[in-house]
């Protein structure tokens, strides 16, 4: 019985290339100066009848693929017809080691209900990631906080310095047009029904209690949290991250928990400071507006707002620093590839962080206001 003809390749007088014989290693180098003999062809498509290969291995795969890309880049796309499911995943599987597709060899559209799944999978695979995140740092804060000599106090100092302090100027400038923009808006109304004194229940309450709290968030996740997940990104991008586990040091108690103690401890106090500022800008539009002096104005404060919507305030912040500090950090866990993916992943992590706190902040109103508080 004979065995499989030797591997050719030749152009038909309608311009298809038709593949025959025995691909494989020991028969492609008669080959391989056929393909480099072959003229270049003038028409921007062509197709490739692989019907005709009886045999293949992965080098006959690679000349195969070799040729096909030079033709690509010469502008001819060649579409493969006619070759074998066995032949044809390993194709794939060659060319997905060396670019991730294989050229020619054109896959089914998936389904929208493959799509759906896959999706799903993708969110699935996503969030059972985050937990395992979060399951992972709660273990090592519970254990440094078992044992405070574990804990990198001076790495903890240097975030508290750059997520805090250096986050003052441009909290305390927020926070007081805050305060100014809704006293202004407020203005007109009460004056309208002469009631320019409760200014001061509008100012207080709703900038001690939802304003400074969630402006801070805002501000510290897109200072903060960006520069979280570029510092641990740009970390595995130059695989630091691999050398500290080499080193039989975690990545979580290094890298994780200093950042996430520091703005835990950062951010109810810059919460405090956009409070003062919040209620300074509302106090400078009473006056000036209203008519409602400085003295008038705290003599009412001291009277109309209650301690509970200051603590409130105060409350959320250490839970809105421990998502974004979580969220930040993970994402930049996450990088994979060069710089491209940093800057990528940096910006899912504001908007990220931003949503949750969001949506954390809506759930403890609702909370608030069933225990009515």
């Amino acid at each position: 019985m004979n065995g499989p003809k030797d591997a050719d390749l030749r152009v038909e007088d309608d311009g298809t290339l038709r593949a025959s014989g025995a691909w494989k290693l020991e028969r492609l180098e008669a080959l391989e100066k056929r393909l480099s003999a072959l003229p270049r062809p003038g028409a921007p498509g062509r197709v490739l009848d692989a019907g005709g290969i009886e045999a293949m291995d992965t080098a006959g795969v690679w000349l195969l693929l070799r040729s096909l890309r030079q033709l690509e880049q010469d502008g001819t796309h060649v579409e493969i017809r006619g070759l074998r499911p066995e032949f044809a995943e390993i194709a794939r599987m060659v060319s997905a080691g060396r670019t991730g597709v294989a050229p020619g060899i054109a896959r089914p559209a998936p389904g929208w209900m493959e799509r759906i799944g896959r999706r799903t999978e993708n969110a699935l695979q996503g969030g059972f990631g985050a937990l395992s995140f979060i399951g992972e740092n709660t273990a090592v804060l519970l254990r440094s906080l078992a044992k405070p000599g574990r804990i990198r106090w001076r790495s903890f100092l240097s975030n508290l310095q750059t997520g805090g302090f250096h986050a003052l100027p441009i909290t305390g400038l927020l926070s007081f047009l805050m305060g100014i923009v809704i006293a202004y808006q407020a203005a007109e109304q009460l004056r309208a029904f002469g009631a320019n004194i409760f200014i001061v229940d509008l100012i207080g309450v709703s900038v001690l209690r939802e304003i400074a709290p969630l402006v801070t968030a805002i501000i510290v996740a897109g200072r903060s949290g960006s520069a979280y997940t570029a510092e641990i990104g740009t970390m595995k991008v130059t695989e630091e991250v691999d050398a500290l586990r080499t080193l039989g040091i975690s990545p979580s108690e290094t890298l994780v928990l200093p950042k996430l103690l520091a703005l835990v401890v950062a951010l109810p106090m810059l919460t405090v400071y956009a409070d003062l500022m919040g209620v300074f800008g509302g106090m400078i539009m009473a006056l000036t507006r209203l008519d409602v002096s400085f003295i008038e104005f705290a003599d009412r404060f001291r009277d109309a707002v209650a301690v509970k919507h200051y603590l409130i305030g105060i409350g959320k912040a250490p839970v809105f620093a421990v998502i974004i500090a979580l969220v930040g950090c993970y994402q930049g866990f996450q990088v994979r590839g060069g710089a491209d993916a940093v800057g990528r992943h940096s910006t899912i992590s504001v908007v990220q962080s931003i949503f949750f706190v969001i949506v954390t902040d809506a759930f403890f109103s609702v909370v608030l206001s069933w225990a009515g508080l």
